[in-house]
């Protein structure tokens, strides 16, 4: 379980809430017409901008907001790579058959299944990389949906906040229904920015950042690969891969990549 996604969202809800508390403006905010055209307004949108292919990704995505994926640290990976390797020296590729049911990765898996296969360099190195530019351009895809979304709510907050203007020069000689209309010009707005950075734009950072996790694995796990199919000594496939971790970091990569590396 994702500690930091929930004491977040605690923290952000709960300061909003004591402020409008504090500010009786609690019950002013309690707009259904707003919150169906901003959420209405931001799903169709969505519908419009994406297929059901990637749409159907997003129960998935929340999940993993809650509990997010176990991936294997670098520093296990590299350590399955040193074992693989002095095992192949000792005994040949054939006997690393005896390790495909304990990688700590499938894509590792299935890697090493194009070695014992007896496919050539080049042709691992081709479909290792397809892999990877299909698993970053999936995430891309889903973390996308929601930036969009935080993209889109906030126009729609302000389209709330239009029809709520017109709606009070409307009733301006009925200053009981001009107050139910100014009621929904601020509300809209609220809801509208409120939604895009405290739910759709935060949960579009921490998708980019696993995916950023992902995406790492899966390369290390290539060149680890390579390096193995080559047959080059346990002790350089270690140091290649703990410098390509340390060049990622870098470059700004996963932060909590870091103590393992």
């Amino acid at each position: 379980m994702d500690l930091m996604t929930i004491l977040g969202g605690f923290c952000g809800f709960g300061v909003v809430v004591y402020i409008l508390h504090v500010g009786q403006m609690t019950k002013f905010l309690l707009n259904p017409e707003a919150g169906v055209l901003i959420f209405g307004g931001t799903l169709g949108s969505v519908m419009i901008s994406y297929p059901w292919s990637a749409l159907k990704q997003v129960p998935n995505a929340m999940k993993m907001m809650i509990i997010p994926p176990k991936r294997p640290k670098p520093g296990i990976l590299i350590q399955r790579f040193v074992h693989m390797a002095e095992k192949a020296r000792k005994e040949g590729v054939d006997s690393l058959v005896s390790e495909m049911g304990h990688m700590p990765h499938p894509f590792m898996q299935d890697c090493l299944q194009m070695i014992l296969d007896g496919l050539d360099h080049e042709t691992i190195a081709d479909r290792c990389e397809r892999d990877i530019l299909a698993t970053r351009h999936r995430h891309m895809q889903v973390s996308g949906i929601f930036r969009s979304a935080g993209t889109y709510s906030p126009i729609f907050g302000l389209l709330g906040t239009l029809i709520g203007v017109v709606q009070v020069l409307r009733n301006i000689t009925n200053p009981s229904a001009m107050g139910s209309s100014m009621a929904i010009a601020m509300t809209a707005s609220f809801y509208g920015i409120f939604a895009a950075n405290f739910l759709f734009l935060p949960i579009a950072s921490k998708l980019s950042f696993y995916s950023d996790e992902e995406v790492l694995s899966r390369e290390l796990i290539a060149k680890g690969i390579l390096s193995l199919h080559q047959g080059e000594a346990p002790w350089l496939i270690s140091k290649k891969l703990e410098a390509y971790v340390s060049f990622h970091l870098r470059q700004g990569g996963a932060k909590d990549y870091q103590a393992a590396a």
